[in-house]
């Protein structure tokens, strides 16, 4: 027995020696370690009975990790490292060095300017800032410059010298002289009437175009009546190369370049039916509307030549559609007939509105051509005026 007890007191020993220990290990983990959780308190943001909730557990996992997510994002963008930061740093001194470079050369180019502009050598003023290095004296401020100095009696325009000096070098530059420029050229070219230098301009330098620009030239060929197909042509330029095509096809027929009109419409895959009246409306020419009323290479035709003729009669261009009218009674009703059958957009009550048109303007023959015609396509029942339909004739098409 008293080995037993003794047995027993030495194990009751250790175990409180245990303890003890275990006391002094749980006492330095909370000081040394405040971070831990105690997985026995409830989840912040949830309450008990969804802690135990498995569903719940995963959708607050995911939004854990979403916000994890985010915060490392945040840190990629918002921070950079200290040795991306060293980099910066010199990338700056850089960029700063070469801005004070780049400030000191324009300051003396600035003065050389300014001295030849003050000595009146507008000629060599103007090639000096036409060929000045990084294009630094190419601009709207050097521009106004020379409009500054105005006209000068017998002498060229210094604006002008300088728009001749800027343009004439616009190949040795890596970009062409900006759409601004080339406007402010192009209008100080043609108040000095001197087209021939706008159209080497337009035709051989590196510019910028803009519609401004082709709307100029097709206003200065309004007012000089010798060089409006010129002007045209420029013009035509100018807006294709902006992807003007509806102003470039209406230059082209404004020229009377009908087969270039009909070319360039072909090339387009959204030119609408809207878009050709439109065109006609502008341009009202016979032989245009003809040649976009025919097959061409046995494709349909661009455009309804019944709508053409309705739309030129309600839009009081009554003389362009009897030329019309008259070219195609010429053919006989052979004639008329493939117009019709070739005719896939104008309807029967269509045609039938211009077969009235015909006889209201002395084409009878033509007038009953159509009416033949459309008759021979369809039967046609007439309805007696006692009966209570709303429509005079019913066409039922075989």
């Amino acid at each position: 027995m008293r080995i037993i007890e003794s047995n027993s007191s030495k194990i009751q020993s250790q175990i409180d020696h245990i303890k003890q220990c275990r006391a002094e290990y749980d006492t330095k983990e909370v000081k040394y370690c405040t971070f831990s959780k105690d997985p026995s308190k409830p989840i912040p943001g949830m309450t008990l009975q969804e802690s135990m909730n498995l569903d719940a557990l995963t959708k607050y996992m995911k939004h854990l990790e979403d916000k994890y997510a985010e915060i490392k994002q945040a840190m990629l963008i918002k921070y950079v490292p200290a040795q991306r930061k060293a980099d910066l740093d010199e990338e700056m001194i850089v960029l700063l060095k070469r801005r004070d470079v780049a400030e000191n050369l324009n300051k003396k180019l600035q003065f050389w300017f300014n001295e030849l502009i003050s000595l009146g050598e507008y000629e060599k003023a103007a090639c000096y800032a036409a060929n000045s290095p990084r294009r630094i004296l190419r601009n709207i401020g050097t521009m106004n410059t020379f409009k500054a100095v105005g006209k000068i009696r017998g002498k060229p325009l210094p604006l002008l010298l300088f728009f001749e000096a800027l343009f004439i070098t616009s190949h040795a530059f890596p970009c062409p002289v900006d759409a601004a420029l080339t406007l402010e050229g192009i209008k100080c070219g043609l108040s000095e009437k001197r087209l021939d230098l706008v159209t080497n301009w337009v035709t051989q330098e590196r510019l910028t175009f803009s519609e401004e620009a082709g709307d100029v030239i097709c206003d200065y060929g309004e007012q000089d009546t010798y060089n409006k197909a010129k002007c045209l042509a420029l013009a035509q330029i100018v807006y294709s190369e902006c992807g003007l095509h509806k102003k470039a096809i209406l230059c082209l027929c404004k020229q009377g370049q009908t087969h270039r009109v009909m070319e360039y419409i072909q090339q387009l895959k959204d030119f609408t039916t809207d878009d050709l009246l439109q065109l006609l409306m502008s341009c009202p020419q016979v032989e245009l509307i003809q040649c976009l009323t025919k097959e061409l290479n046995e494709k349909q035709p661009s455009l309804s030549f019944g709508l053409a003729i309705l739309h030129l009669f309600s839009a009081d261009m009554k003389k362009v559609g009897i030329k019309l009218l008259q070219e195609i009674n010429k053919g006989g009703i052979d004639a008329v007939e493939s117009l019709m059958i070739n005719d896939s957009f104008c309807s029967i009550e269509k045609w039938q509105e211009v077969a009235n048109i015909c006889s209201q303007n002395g084409f009878d023959k033509l007038s009953n051509d159509i009416t033949s015609i459309l008759r021979s396509q369809a039967a046609v029942t007439e309805i007696s005026e006692e009966d209570d339909a709303v429509n005079l004739m019913e066409h039922v098409f075989w």
